[in-house]
């Protein structure tokens, strides 16, 4: 298998990719464009769990603390708490098991508060992560989305669009494209895939942070609700743990450890962007067969 066989799989599905699976523990790659930048979306959730987790395990937070999350003033999001119509109260593990289960946005930002972008940032740094970067937490990327589309902030974009004509909705379409969030230069969520692939496999050895930590974002990983990436391409007694990412129908991202039933780990990290409107069954399905493709490719020179 080659990197263009890989290629030729998101071509088919309609979108651009970039791949890295490594062998956790081992020496094997698999590799398409690794190196390149991309936008993380909410796969950067990972890096903010770990960061969360590590304070829990470092006693710098207790995960029992209980925190009221008020309706009205959660950060927007399309799952989980910014569905909800009224006050919650829960304590920040459990907000981690949100963030990471259903990609929470409100659960995110309240964790991020915690231990700010610094601390994430010199994590990723001190792990050798170069090209990964946490700009902001994701009230502040909303809003420049916001800002990018010519509305005064995210809020008054969501007020804007159902009042907004055919034409008006296409040129907004033609500046989300271009707006910095969705630039991978400059994307306050950014990443390689190479970067993320060896976060996977730094944490599923214990060596990204303390054990306990590692232990705990390996195991609610494990529970995502979406399946219909990377596991689609695996079926038990393969397990697959992992982390997805999408933003406006145009990035698509899934990032994970497939263990298969001998024991050997995986780390894939696949990274999807596509033109607005493209069959998003097929992109995910082509996230997983990608993944499966390298997966194959290391298990069998292995």
């Amino acid at each position: 298998m080659t990197g263009n066989d890989i290629r030729a799989v998101f071509e088919a599905a309609g979108c651009e990719g970039a791949l890295c699976v490594l062998e956790v523990g081992g020496e094997g790659e698999v590799a398409l464009d690794a190196e390149a930048p991309v936008v993380a979306a909410s796969v950067s959730k990972v890096q903010i769990a770990l960061e969360v987790e590590t304070w829990f395990a470092e006693g710098r937070l207790d995960p029992r603390e209980r925190v009221v999350l008020r309706a009205g003033e959660r950060t927007d999001g399309p799952t989980g708490l910014s569905l909800l119509a009224d006050d919650v109260e829960l304590s920040l593990r459990d907000l981690v098991v949100l963030m990471l289960t259903v990609s929470d946005n409100p659960a995110t930002d309240e964790l991020l508060r915690r231990v700010g972008t610094a601390s994430v940032n010199a994590t990723a740094e001190r792990l050798g992560l170069a090209g990964t970067v946490l700009g902001s937490d994701l009230r502040t990327m909303l809003d420049t989305v916001g800002e990018d589309l010519g509305r005064a902030d995210w809020a008054d974009l969501q007020r804007w669009s159902p009042t907004a004509t055919p034409l008006q909705h296409a040129e907004a379409d033609r500046l989300l494209l271009a707006s910095r969030t969705l630039d991978p230069a400059r994307s306050p969520l950014r990443t390689t895939p190479r970067d993320m692939a060896r976060l996977l496999a730094l944490i599923w050895t214990d060596r990204a942070g303390p054990p306990a930590a590692c232990a705990r974002v390996r195991s609610v990983m494990a529970r995502q609700l979406t399946r219909h990436r990377l596991g689609s391409a695996f079926r038990p007694p393969t397990r697959v743990a992992a982390k997805s990412g999408s933003l406006f129908g145009i990035v698509r991202n899934e990032a994970g450890v497939v263990t298969l039933p001998d024991g050997r780990h995986y780390a894939a990290a696949v990274f999807t962007r596509s033109a607005p409107g493209a069959d998003d069954a097929a992109i995910s399905t082509a996230i997983g067969t990608a993944a499966a493709l390298a997966v194959a490719t290391l298990a069998g020179s292995g």
